[in-house]
């Protein structure tokens, strides 16, 4: 059975474009991208630097719109909402996760995650948030006495804490070592498996491809391949 044969899809992107305006020059971010996300999938975006894929990803999170072509989450309009109708999308489907922690240094590890559960509508317990990424014995921390893999895993916390349909991550691991970035990727491999979550990965790395259900490959602003991995490999077996 195979995911395009038989998911759900979740996020339907068609021939989207974006094009910035630098000052008299456009600037062609992304050319006629088509990706349809399925849930419950690990999916895996690849591309070098400025190919395209943070582009993408704020599309798909409702923070950046599209200069053509359609969005659509769970068969509703993206392209076309209104401010406060992306607002509301960002705050309850949607968890960010990105490659520096931005965890408030006068906060602990929980209150840090607390303040993802304020505004919406049905929270995770924060405590058990913690627990879902293995710290909740440093739930009293401060961001200055956690190791790098640590503050990155309180930010997926505080990502997963809002119970969003869609973890989007970009470039996670970037600013971490090998043992660490194994670390946070085993972290999201089971928040997929155990809380059925969908998962967005973007990065560079095409050695993390492997781990992914999918993997679509991004080069000049446009998605080359999609491929599915019949077999995920394990976290502990990225090799680079």
């Amino acid at each position: 059975m195979t995911i395009e044969a038989d998911g759900r899809v979740v996020l339907s992107i068609q021939a989207v474009s974006k094009v910035y305006r630098m000052g008299e020059v456009d600037v062609r971010a992304l050319r006629d991208a088509s990706l349809d996300i399925y849930e419950g999938e690990f999916l895996i975006i690849v591309g070098p630097s400025g190919s395209g894929k943070s582009t993408l990803l704020n599309i798909i999170g409702g923070m950046d719109r599209p200069t053509s072509g359609t969005t659509a989450y769970r068969g509703r309009e993206l392209s076309t909402a209104s401010d406060r109708e992306l607002t509301l999308y960002r705050r309850n489907q949607i968890g960010f996760i990105f490659q520096f922690f931005n965890l408030v240094p006068t906060l602990t590890a929980l209150e840090n995650v607390q303040v993802a559960t304020e505004l919406v509508a049905e929270p995770m317990d924060p405590t058990e948030a913690l627990r879902l990424v293995g710290l909740e014995d440093r739930a009293d921390h401060f961001p200055a006495q956690l190791s790098g893999g640590e503050q990155q895993r309180v930010a997926i916390a505080r990502a997963v804490a809002s119970n969003p349909d869609l973890l989007l991550c970009d470039e996670p691991t970037g600013s971490l070592d090998l043992a660490t970035s194994r670390q946070v990727l085993a972290v999201l491999a089971g928040l997929k498996a155990s809380l059925g979550k969908t998962v967005v990965l973007i990065t560079h790395n095409g050695a993390i491809a492997d781990i992914g259900d999918r993997v679509a490959l991004i080069r000049d602003g446009a998605i080359h391949s999609i491929r599915t991995n019949p077999s995920p490999r394990p976290v502990e077996q990225v090799q680079w």
